[in-house]
């Protein structure tokens, strides 16, 4: 699944995936696996047991100076100012018009603040981030490279993660992170609860990548799980109703129309970047276009294919797939407002479509 013209970024442990036969796709303009033999198969560890997956799709940014947390608070639209050590908040950095220029996590380290976003926006958002440093003492360092990204995901995620580096992620918050080691390899640990079921992203250096795979998949393969690819956590993640960047919002979107008013934005912090149009759709009440979930009777439509009622235009697909939950396609999509609610019906080229509520909530 593509969502940029630009060349494929390569990543990490790309060449250890095809060494395995695995089934090379491009997600979030970076090499990954599509799958490793069997999707299903691998949705079901996520489901049932526990999921390993690549998550080298990310970019990393480390700011230091004592401005950094005044300077990150006022361009980005979660409360970065107040983290606590260890903590992280998820953001976006929105232009002055409002529109969404990248989704950003923020964690509060010792010595620095660490933001993690995207890799195939990483060159834009550097230019973007830099040129708000005008009279800020803050220095921003690109360190992506650095860097690589393995995840644990499912009902067994907790117990995987807690045997193989004794990190309990009972007492953690979501964003929550430490350092530890799994086996010879440091890590840090970050706390991700997808709807819910705890799970864990490991951050190491981008050298050690492909030992700490083997020992995480030593880990998965004694729990009954396996590793996961894009396939598989496209449909989890539809099924989830979790937005993708870059797939189900972006530069075309301002928060409130994704569905993101209450995850990504304080309305307590000071002003930040596009703040006067989050605050003016805020007290409005509503915006012409959301994002809703859809079921499919019919192929699974591509993105951008045209919803239609009364032969009139009143939305869009941004991304689809198949729902092993509900043996049907599913996808994210833009429809006007009067459309949105749970069961409005609508037309595409393939089919008709259905609003739907997340059929996974936990």
């Amino acid at each position: 699944m593509e969502t940029t013209a630009l060349p494929t970024i390569d990543t990490p442990l790309a060449h250890l995936h095809r060494g395995v036969n695995a089934r090379m796709g491009t997600w979030f303009g970076c090499a990954l696996p599509d799958d490793f033999g069997e999707w299903r198969t691998e949705y079901s560890f996520a489901r049932e047991t526990v999921a390993l997956i690549d998550k080298n799709y990310r970019a990393h940014l480390s700011f230091i100076g004592p401005d950094r947390g005044r300077y990150l608070n006022a361009i980005l639209t979660s409360d970065v100012k107040n983290l606590l050590e260890n903590r992280g908040t998820v953001s976006l950095l929105l232009n002055p018009q409002g529109r969404i220029l990248a989704e950003v996590e923020t964690y509060a380290l010792h010595d620095k603040l660490f933001c993690v976003s995207y890799a195939m926006i990483r060159e834009r958002l550097i230019a973007w981030m830099d040129k708000y440093i005008i009279m800020d003492d803050v220095t921003l360092t690109d360190e992506s490279e650095q860097y690589a990204t393995l995840a644990l995901e499912g009902p067994l995620a907790a117990e995987a993660v807690q045997q193989v580096s004794g990190i309990s992620l009972a007492g953690m918050a979501d964003l929550e992170s430490h350092e530890a080691s799994v086996g010879i390899v440091p890590c840090r640990i970050v706390k991700r609860s997808p709807r819910g079921v705890a799970g864990a992203e490991f951050i190491t250096n981008r050298a050690s990548a492909e030992t700490l795979w083997r020992l995480l998949s030593e880990v998965v393969t004694k729990h009954g799980g396996g590793a996961m690819g894009y396939a598989a956590l496209n449909a989890l993640r539809l099924e989830q109703g979790i937005p993708w960047f870059g797939y189900d919002f972006g530069e075309k979107q301002i928060p409130h129309e994704a569905g993101l008013q209450d995850s990504h934005i304080s309305y307590t912090k000071g002003c930040y970047t596009g703040q006067e149009i989050v605050e003016r759709v805020r007290s409005r009440g509503q915006t012409n276009r959301v994002r809703v979930l859809m079921k499919f009777a019919g192929t699974a439509p591509e993105s951008g294919t045209v919803f239609l009622a009364q032969e009139k235009e009143v939305g869009y697909v941004t991304r689809a797939g198949f729902s092993p939950e509900l043996q049907t396609n599913i996808g994210m999509s833009y429809v006007r407002r009067e459309k949105s609610t749970v069961g409005s019906e609508l037309n595409y080229a393939g089919g008709s479509a259905t609003v739907i509520e997340p059929p996974l909530h936990s």
